[in-house]
């Protein structure tokens, strides 16, 4: 079994909001001082590529973009598991938008040349577009399924439990296909010592724009369709007044006059 599994390096969601600064100069979010991370909805694609590994035995390559990558934080899938790791580590790929990003996963992706199984996190925490994985299913010709909470594969086929609004329906589909990976799949596993000791020693394998057959139009800022026109932390203010009155009923007399006023109730 050949698992590709797409990864990506952001700013740390569980960081404090108020640690979050803006770049307004190409609206970006930063997060100074702060190391990034593996996209969480990325680890539990990880997860569920293990799992299929784990039954079905195989082999798992990970994916990932950007332009200087942390080497502890990106390679925590070989730590958790997965054999290979590929980066596309080039300037020129970088500031794009989800339409550009699946077109270079899926130049990777043919580069490869083999595999079974596509898996992407349903969204990235820093954008949470949700759209790259349906994307590289579309550009690869490939069935894609996204929202899984369990995957199950047997005889070329994966059997696929679908998250939906009102819980989930199961779908089966032919392999090779696109699964994007939801959080309802369960927590993924801790890398264990081993595991980050040879993570360590694994060299990953770079490829450039170039390496990708990529035309400017389809790569980076060059290739975006879709423009972020403002990016911006929104202000909560809180307005509290104080109810006063001589008797318990008479304040609530005033509280009943200020919420008819304010046509709350």
């Amino acid at each position: 079994m050949k698992l590709i599994v797409c990864v990506k390096q952001v700013i740390d969601p569980e960081a404090p909001p108020a640690s979050f600064m803006i770049d307004s100069s190409n609206n970006q979010a930063m997060l100074p001082g702060v190391p990034p991370v593996i996209d969480p909805y990325g680890e539990y694609a990880v997860e569920a590529a293990l799992r299929v590994k784990d039954t079905q035995g195989g082999n798992i390559t990970a994916i990932s973009l950007g332009a200087n990558l942390l080497r502890e934080v990106i390679k925590k899938p070989l730590a958790m598991g997965a054999d290979e790791l590929v980066l596309l580590e080039d300037e020129t790929l970088t500031d794009g938008d989800s339409w550009t990003t699946a077109c270079a996963l899926a130049a990777a992706i043919k580069k490869i040349g083999e595999y079974d199984i596509i898996l992407c996190g349903r969204e990235s925490s820093d954008t949470n577009a949700g759209q790259v994985g349906s994307a590289i299913a579309e550009l690869l010709g490939l069935p894609g399924v996204t929202l899984a909470r369990k995957i199950e594969v047997s005889d070329s086929k994966a059997k696929v439990e679908r998250v939906t609004a009102d819980g989930y329906e199961t779908i089966e589909v032919s392999l090779p296909a696109v699964i994007t990976v939801s959080n309802e799949i369960g927590e993924p596993r801790y890398p264990t010592i081993k595991g980050i000791m040879a993570a360590k020693k694994k060299e990953p394998l770079i490829w450039k724009s170039a390496d990708l057959g990529l035309e400017p139009s389809q790569a980076g800022a060059a290739g975006r369709r879709s423009q972020v026109t403002r990016l911006f932390q929104p202000v909560h203010e809180g307005k509290c007044e104080m109810i006063e009155g001589d008797t318990p009923e008479e304040a609530a007399v005033s509280l009943a006059q200020k919420l008819r006023e304010a046509k709350a109730i």
